[in-house]
Formats: C-alpha cells, structure tokens, sequence
C-alpha cells in the first residue's frame, strides 16, 4: 500500500479522535422553556453535533431530559453553551460507583 493510503488512515483517525459523547441533564425549568423548540434551534445551529433523546419527562410547567450529545468537542460544548443561554439548566450525566 503506498503513503497515500496510510495518510488517509491518519486523517480518518484524528477526525475520530476529535469526536466526543457526552450525557447531559436538560432541565426545562418553566413553561417558556417547555413551549420553546430550543433543541430543534440547537440542532439547527450545530448540524454537526448529533443529539439523542435518552429519556424524557416533560410537563406543561417543567421538563427533563437526558440527552446524548456527539460530535467534535468545541460544537458539543457551544451547544451546550447554547441551551444554556435559551434558558435551559444543562447538567453532566455522571456515571455512579456502580456502572465503573
């Protein structure tokens, strides 16, 4: 296999390595935030950063979610940034003793 090849692998690699998942708590903590599509904004200002709705409880005066964020490091952290300024309370997932 000639240097082009292995140059490719290099750039694949740093493109993986520079991605990153995070677990988040999204609070929604009145009903202005639980009536705004602030995740949908999200998704829309940050295309790269891919969300996944993990589990949701979400009422007409209060909401939570727990929410997987990916992507490269700097847009998953603007997006949380984000939400944070839409009004949104964004908390890490930290794992217990129990998980490892």
């Amino acid at each position: 296999m000639g240097l082009g090849f292995y140059a490719m692998l290099d750039s694949h690699y740093e493109i993986y390595m520079a991605n990153v998942s995070r677990r988040f708590w999204f609070t929604f903590p009145t009903r202005t935030q639980v009536e705004k599509p602030i995740i949908w904004q999200m998704s829309r200002k940050f295309p790269d950063v891919m969300f996944d709705i993990r589990q949701a409880s979400v009422q007409n005066e209060i909401g939570i979610m727990a929410v997987l964020l990916s992507g490269q490091a700097d847009d998953v952290t603007a997006a949380v940034e984000f939400c944070r300024a839409a009004g949104l309370q964004v908390d890490p997932i930290e794992k217990s003793v129990v998980e490892g």
